[in-house]
């Protein structure tokens, strides 16, 4: 990873120019570029500016959508269902949100189930926009064009990861949950792959079934896969996991891996609570201050290692990166500075701060 760091808002700049320089109208423009920045911002650095030159080529070959909003296909007091018409994911995650918070305070807890989104990039990126505002949210995403889980007990690739986002408000620091029902990511396996790295554990299974440590097994042909999340041993979990998420995506949308794949994309389930309408805010925040404090109070298993919260290191990182700077994984600077040389826009200089 470099260590030389990059103004937060210089790189949200940066992106922003791009997209619009590529065709992207600008309200769209502005949140893909805050999204993918706060992946950074995170550590979620796979998740982040990392995903911009895809995006980028989307946009210039024409499949991901410009202009325009989604097409409300059902609406609800409480449940929703939209068209993303293929724009950009973060926008439309984004946009649902807001739809759904006013909602969520009338009706105690509302859904908005998007098909045919584009990507929505890094889902732990969203969940202090609801957190804030006192709401619990409930974030799962699929791709059904795309295949590099195996069920539990198969050989052949049928899931995307499945990732699975959940941000709770407390009286400090929320704590955000954003997992996959899968042992690790395509885009961390691809990075390891493109780098001759391995994984640490034997998170994948070859074309055969066996399992490896060796993430180039994702692209062989025929391909391997990536193991759901719990492994040989406990796998049944993870396939659980990912048939749920299938479930609040691709069948409440009434569109997933049953029809023709459409490329690179996401099906998105949104949720959100309002504790105002169980038990109450303070209620609901006592419980999970006592939680929170309990867990991090553990006796740790490795001296000097205490429990953190999920969330927990992602907000150190966050505050540490806006003060000092964002630092950008080594191989992504091509790739970002490839993407301004076609529009004739500048890369940010390292900041001094």
């Amino acid at each position: 990873m470099s260590k030389a760091g990059y103004s937060a808002s210089a790189l949200a700049a940066y992106a922003g120019q791009l997209l619009r320089a590529a065709g992207l109208e600008e309200r769209h423009a502005t949140v893909v570029a805050g999204v993918l920045v706060e992946g950074d911002l995170m550590g979620h650095d796979t998740h982040g500016l990392a995903l911009l030159p895809g995006y980028m080529a989307a946009l210039e070959a024409g499949t991901m959508e410009k202009t325009g909003a989604p097409h409300v296909v059902s609406d609800r007091p409480a449940a929703l269902l939209w068209d993303g018409r293929r724009l950009p994911g973060p926008s439309l995650v984004m946009q649902g949100i807001e739809t759904l918070a006013p909602r969520a305070r009338d009706y105690g807890n509302a859904t908005l189930v998007i098909r045919r989104s584009h990507h929505i990039a890094c889902l732990a990126a969203y969940l202090r926009h609801a957190t804030d505002a006192g709401l619990v949210i409930l974030l799962t995403s699929s791709d059904p064009s795309v295949r590099s889980v195996a069920p539990f007990g198969g050989t052949r690739a049928l899931f995307t990861p499945n990732p699975i986002a959940l941000g709770i408000p407390t009286s400090s620091s929320p704590i955000m949950i954003d997992i996959s029902a899968s042992v690790t990511t395509n885009a961390m396996t691809k990075r390891l792959h493109d780098q001759g790295e391995r994984f640490d554990e034997p998170w994948m299974l070859d074309a055969a079934g066996h399992a490896t440590n060796e993430p180039g097994v994702l692209f062989t042909d025929p391909p391997g896969t990536i193991m759901p999340l719990g492994g040989l041993g406990a796998g049944h979990k993870g396939f659980g996991l990912s048939v749920m998420v299938e479930a609040l995506t691709g069948g409440l949308a009434g569109f997933g891996r049953a029809d023709p794949g459409e490329g690179w994309g996401a099906t998105v389930s949104i949720t959100l609570y309002d504790p105002e309408a169980f038990g109450g805010m303070a209620a609901f925040q006592r419980q999970m201050d006592w939680l929170a404090d309990a867990c991090r109070a553990n006796p740790p298993r490795v001296p000097g290692q205490p429990v953190r919260m999920p969330g927990d290191r992602a907000i150190a990182r966050r505050l540490a990166q806006l003060a000092d700077g964002v630092h950008l994984q080594d191989a992504i600077h091509a790739p970002l500075e490839a993407c301004g040389s076609r529009y004739g826009i500048p890369f940010p200089e390292v900041c001094h701060a």
